[in-house]
């Protein structure tokens, strides 16, 4: 059985983050998309060319809904603006919580957003150039990291789907657990 081709997008400050996979070891493409002027119809343009170009069967976002969210209003505002034009082109969609991100990337307790862009990056050793250095207190969060979101929530999809298939005998179970904690 084939896997889902999937994308993932993560709002930032100025677009966003994004990244496109077919199954959980198969990335395709990722990279942040700018949005200036008018942001949110710029957003918006953006992530239609992207379903355009890559024609994914999924749409996976983060669930700002879950408790605990910390997201911004107009972050909340442009996921579900994202999510309305997507289902009207029957195109599913998936929103995933940070908690569980945080879960399925460490078996010892939530693991912080830079241990898991860390984990990514042994993963998919091409994200490596792309990972931000470790961000001091008074500095802003770097926009690469939004693609290292975006790739959470895409990997944490595949685990959510994987965990709910009937297993067989001799199917290996598949985990995204990191394996280096800084």
């Amino acid at each position: 059985m084939e896997a889902a081709r999937i994308l993932a997008i993560d709002p930032a400050s100025n677009g966003f983050g994004f990244a496109v996979l077919e199954g959980p070891t198969a990335l395709i493409d990722w990279g942040v998309k700018h949005a200036s002027g008018d942001q949110n119809r710029k957003y918006l343009e953006q992530a239609a060319k992207l379903i355009a170009r890559y024609q994914p069967e999924v749409l996976v976002v983060e669930d700002t809904r879950a408790k605990g969210s910390r997201r911004r209003s107009r972050a909340c505002e442009l996921i579900e603006n994202l999510l309305a034009p997507a289902s009207a082109q029957y195109l599913r969609t998936w929103r995933v919580s940070r908690r569980k991100v945080q879960l399925s990337f460490s078996k010892s307790g939530p693991a912080t957003k830079r241990q898991v862009a860390v984990a990514l990056t042994e993963r998919f050793p091409e994200l490596e150039p792309h990972l931000p250095p470790v961000r001091k207190p008074w500095i802003s969060e770097d926009e690469r990291m939004s693609i290292f979101d975006a790739m959470a929530f895409a990997l944490t999809f595949y685990q959510e789907m994987e965990s709910r298939k009937p297993r067989h005998s001799g199917e290996v179970e598949f985990s995204f657990q990191t394996r280096a904690q800084e």
